[in-house]
């Protein structure tokens, strides 16, 4: 933990503060992205392996559990949003767990590491969200399917980011990787960057529809040459969403790409994770490749909002004894 000197204002502990240097892309190198090959058996043999080779127990678990509610995007994007539902769960990214148990843990305040939503809801999350330090996450680009006309797609971003997003969310279009079109993925993702501005921008690359873990990571390598602050797994809408294989790929993409050029790139994996102990598999995958250092919210994510509850109700297991009622946890 940093230490903060006499002089150092007093903030939230846990916020995401950004110190890295924003990754700035560079010129597109085909030459690295067709060397790209993966080894598809020994990735899924070491996926495999995970969940058995790393636990941690008792104040261990309860200290790492707290580290992922940090980094969560606690997320609503429904059909059926409305004003009050985004503000309770704004509400709820400002206090995640409960203050009784933050305190029997000898914990300070900690918040969520952002509240993703649609862009019709970005200003009122703003709104419920100021002052706090939590950024607002915009899905765009023609979320989930991203097939809208690119103007259209680039002018959302925009109209996003004037409205108070932080972060913008965007999908590719996977025909481009599907086809092997490098050249087109690049500039689309380039473009996107450009229309964030001091926006951080997350490439969704929607692994379940890529074919392969080559695809997944020539995409991956292709995102982050042009310019992406994060790389997702999925919008969570897929019928295969963020998986251990996946994970496994996507991160050391992002390793190979810092021990290149010296940037780092954050990691969102995206639907599918909602048990505590899922939770625990990824941040032990993330200390294990990457280092420490990705283990922020700056650099690391979860695109999961099931997942705070389960990870609640396991707090106040370590504290009482007890299992609380799942509805006891509900996020909006």
């Amino acid at each position: 933990m940093e230490t903060q000197s006499s002089e150092s204002p007093v903030r939230t502990a846990h916020l995401p503060q950004v110190t890295e240097p924003r990754n700035p892309g560079m010129e597109l190198d085909l030459d690295w992205v067709r060397a790209v090959q993966v080894n598809t058996s020994a990735v899924e043999r070491r996926a495999a392996t995970l969940p058995g080779r790393r636990s941690v127990k008792k104040d261990y678990q309860a200290a790492w559990l707290l580290k992922a509610v940090t980094m969560i995007d606690l997320t609503t994007l429904s059909g059926d949003d409305t004003v009050g539902r985004v503000r309770r769960l704004c509400a709820k990214a400002r206090q995640p767990v409960a203050s009784a148990t933050l305190q029997a843990l000898d914990m300070p305040p900690i918040t969520t590491g952002a509240v993703c939503v649609y862009h019709d809801m970005i200003e009122t999350a703003v709104d419920a969200l100021r002052g706090t330090g939590i950024p607002v996450a915009a899905v765009s680009t023609g979320f989930p399917a991203g097939l809208s006309p690119f103007h259209l797609r680039v002018a959302e971003i925009e109209e996003s980011v004037k409205a108070g997003a932080e972060e913008i969310d965007i999908v590719i279009s996977r025909r481009h990787v599907l086809s092997g079109d490098w050249q087109a993925l690049y500039d689309e993702m380039k473009a996107f960057r450009v229309a964030c501005g001091d926006a951080h921008v997350k490439a969704i690359l929607a692994t379940g529809e890529l074919g392969s873990l080559r695809n997944v990571a020539r995409a991956s390598l292709v995102c982050m040459m042009a310019g992406a602050d994060f790389i997702k797994t999925s919008t969570g809408k897929e019928s295969v969403n963020a998986t251990l294989p996946v994970s496994l790929v996507m991160i050391r993409a992002i390793r190979d790409y810092y021990d290149r050029t010296g940037y780092r790139v954050g990691y969102k994996p995206a639907g599918g994770i909602s048990k505590a102990k899922d939770a625990l598999v990824y941040l032990s995958l993330i200390k294990d490749e990457l280092g420490d250092r990705w283990l922020e919210p700056d650099l690391f994510r979860f695109g999961a909002s099931s997942l705070l509850g389960d990870i609640e109700r396991q707090l106040e297991h370590f504290v009482t004894g007890a299992y609380s009622a799942g509805y006891r946890h509900s996020m909006g």
